[in-house]
């Protein structure tokens, strides 16, 4: 559990570890659920507005509990709608949360770490270094945070949250469902943080919580094999894997964690976890770099991997930064690109790029890291080794 001056952040406990907790203060275990409503559903921060619990269960938790988002530094809104949370989780570091309204959606993508360690060239966060792992309570309370703010622009919502609507309060409202998917594809790297983004997951999917459905809620991993098979097992959201390179010569440029988990073991491992959901599918990210991955060799190399594992392709236009070295591939070529796809029977989409005015957009997310020598010196030494185009 996650505390805050000895307190326990309830934002950071999940259902089974909360009916524990209030048992060993004396409380039924329907206690859990009530609290959990109120929490993550209605929004309450203040224990003495949760009028159907006891009176003495609300000074308890007063006493040995708080509820504590990380605190916001600024909060950008996009022209396309698209709203950027700069977070503060101390020592200097800051994490981002970018939501994205849709007609028939609200996507909230949120972050696991503050930096990241895997380092991909293509990425602005990783280039900033690693400091550290966010706690279970930073990341729901990215999601809780961004909800609250939402939904101060939704009157009718606001009101239902709080009981105050006609209607009862339900996860299955739609009024109330502005956030209907979250994507763990922010700042880090969520699978080096498996204790504590296992618990968040399970939140998010957790009907007196957020009540997301499993395909609903995607992580988006770089290929971390292990803990790839222990998320399987443990909570088989949907997954989404960076892959971003049809060969392994190409990939260890691109996304260094394949020098130790490379294509064959990461196949391998996709098909492992399509065992736990068999009707799902994984969702195979790449980035389209100019001259460096977008070729029409790369484009049959791609297909050869997508006939070894049931998958859809999301080509991703490249955001660049000027620490990167690299271009976007042309509109032009990216169509034909995923032309090449199509034509072979590879289902494949092309992201649509929102919030680059606020610096929100896909592989955007910096944050506001401090500079470690070590770490910023591997880098540029990193950025001065060319990438060469390799298509076997």
């Amino acid at each position: 559990m996650t505390t805050t001056d000895q307190r326990i952040n309830l934002l950071g406990v999940e259902s089974d570890s909360l009916v524990k907790q209030v048992g060993a203060w004396g409380n039924k275990p329907f206690r859990a659920k009530q609290l959990l409503r109120w929490v993550h559903q209605r929004g309450i921060s203040d224990f003495d507005q949760m009028t159907d619990l006891a009176k003495g269960f609300r000074s308890t938790l007063t006493e040995r509990c708080t509820l504590q988002t990380p605190s916001v530094i600024t909060q950008k809104v996009s022209t396309d709608g698209t709203r950027k949370w700069l977070f503060d989780v101390g020592n200097n570091n800051a994490v981002e949360t970018v939501f994205i309204p849709e007609d028939d959606r609200g996507t909230l993508c949120i972050s696991s770490q503050a930096g990241c360690t895997v380092g991909c060239r293509f990425c602005s966060t990783g280039h900033q270094g690693f400091n550290r792992n966010l706690t279970t309570a930073e990341i729901v309370g990215q999601l809780w945070k961004a909800r609250h703010d939402i939904m101060q622009d939704k009157p009718a919502a606001r009101l239902a949250a709080a009981g105050q609507g006609e209607a009862p309060v339900s996860v299955q409202d739609q009024d109330l469902r502005v956030i209907s998917n979250v994507v763990m594809m922010g700042m880090g790297e969520p699978l080096l943080n498996y204790d504590q983004v296992l618990p968040a997951l399970q939140l998010m999917l957790d009907d007196n919580a957020y009540g997301l459905s499993r395909r609903r809620v995607t992580v988006s991993t770089s290929g971390v094999v292990p803990f790839m098979d222990r998320l399987a097992h443990d909570c088989p959201v949907a997954l989404a894997v960076s892959l971003h390179a049809p060969n392994d010569a190409l990939r260890d440029q691109l996304v260094p964690l394949n020098r130790k988990y490379p294509l064959a073991e990461l196949i391998a491992a996709c098909n492992r976890y399509l065992e736990h959901a068999p009707r799902d599918f994984i969702t195979f990210e790449y980035v389209m770099l100019d001259g460096v991955n977008d070729s029409d060799e790369h484009a049959r190399q791609l297909i050869d991997i997508t006939r070894q594992v049931k998958c859809k392709l999301n080509l991703i236009p490249f955001n660049p930064f000027p620490e990167s070295g690299l271009k976007r591939s042309s509109n032009a070529r990216i169509r034909q690109f995923s032309s090449l796809l199509v034509d072979h029977g590879v289902i494949t989409t092309v992201r649509k790029t929102r919030g680059e005015d606020i610096d929100a957009a896909c592989g955007q997310l910096a944050g506001d890291v401090k500079d470690r020598t070590r770490i910023s010196e591997r880098m540029q030494a990193f950025k001065s080794i060319p990438i060469t185009e390799i298509s076997s």
